[in-house]
């Protein structure tokens, strides 16, 4: 058992070096996006099913609470939280609408949507991004593999933090490493480096 532990670390450690070979400016761009929609008033809305749902949690909990320095709340709202708004909308319309309804009544124009996707196939996300496109909002897409029916749909100004692989563990990994970077971007960016 030992040896597949060790050969899941290898693998992990693999893909995140070929991650930062091509991620870098991406993330850059994505920090900036999310950046100059803060200080325009502006908030982050954020989805994904299961895993990418949690990473979705994550990310609003590191801009509401702190990341990793005293700093004040920053807005960002995880999509996938309010069951009784996520299970009503399944139950009258369709599974494929309970984020972009969301977007559609919480999101604004100069908003920023954190879209998750490990496939970049999830039909939930895919319509959450139309939706965020007719609210004017930019979009920041993080995908894996090919960046499936989600990387077509993006913008000039959105922007795909796509992981170089095909396994949805290792994606998800790359994909919360990711999330670290855009908040500490974020933090150093707004509130300047920590002495």
């Amino acid at each position: 058992m030992q040896s597949r532990i060790k050969q899941m670390f290898q693998a992990s450690i693999e893909t995140k070096q070929q991650a930062l070979t091509v991620l870098p400016q991406a993330i850059e761009n994505a920090s900036l996006m999310m950046v100059s929609a803060l200080l325009n008033e502006g908030k982050i809305l954020a989805c994904g099913n299961g895993g990418s749902a949690g990473d979705a949690q994550h990310f609003s909990s590191e801009m509401l609470n702190r990341f990793e320095r005293e700093r004040p709340s920053l807005p960002a709202i995880a999509l996938t939280t309010d069951s009784s708004t996520i299970t009503s909308i399944a139950n009258d319309y369709s599974y494929e609408e309970i984020f972009s309804k969301q977007i559609r009544a919480l999101g604004q124009e100069g908003d920023v949507l954190l879209a998750i996707s490990t496939s970049g196939n999830s039909g939930n996300v895919v319509q959450a991004i139309h939706a965020a496109h007719d609210r004017n909002m930019h979009v920041v897409a993080l995908t894996g593999r090919d960046g499936g029916q989600i990387a077509p749909l993006l913008l000039p100004d959105d922007v795909e933090i796509r992981v170089p692989s095909n396994v949805t563990a290792r994606v998800q990994e790359v994909h919360l490493l990711t999330i670290h970077c855009l908040c500490d971007l974020i933090d150093h960016q707004l509130f300047g480096s920590e002495e």
